[in-house]
């Protein structure tokens, strides 16, 4: 079982990457999304799938924890996954929203404005599921907003 999280938690390898590992996870997300059937899913399923994300990350995501002994150690990418799922939620399948998704998610990812920083301290996997869910909230809701003064 712990093989299976810590293979869940670095989204099956990709957290492997040499370089920026959660800029790839992100990336793969969004294309994932983008050319599969997840884009045309109805609103409830793709919630559905995001919830089993978060749920099934947060031991994935304290296995890797307790496997690499270290508090959000960088090859687990499965919160990455989670949070650009978010950001992608209600946003038009179109290529300029999905890469402006993209973007956005990995900004607020890093750079972690408020509540995002504060939930990094919650224990378990928790924090580390939660500040990207919280960082592809912000990304969604700036586009949405965009999108609202656009087609204005």
């Amino acid at each position: 079982m712990r093989k299976l999280g810590i293979a869940f938690g670095t989204f099956f390898g990709v957290g492997f990457m040499p370089v920026a590992p959660g800029t790839w996870a992100s990336l793969l997300t969004v294309l994932i999304v983008y050319f599969t059937p997840l884009s045309r899913l109805p609103l409830l399923h793709l919630s559905l799938i995001i919830a089993a994300m978060y749920a099934i990350g947060i031991p994935a995501a304290a296995a890797c924890e307790k496997h690499f002994q270290k508090k959000d150690p960088r090859p687990c990418v499965i919160d990455e996954v989670a949070g650009q799922l978010v950001g992608l939620w209600l946003l038009p399948r179109q290529p300029g929203f999905y890469i402006a998704s993209f973007f956005l998610f990995r900004l607020f990812d890093i750079w972690k404005p408020f509540p995002v920083n504060k939930s990094e301290s919650l224990p378990h996997g928790f924090g580390i599921m939660t500040d990207d869910i919280l960082a592809g909230t912000y990304s969604m809701a700036v586009l949405l907003i965009a999108r609202h003064f656009i087609l204005r």
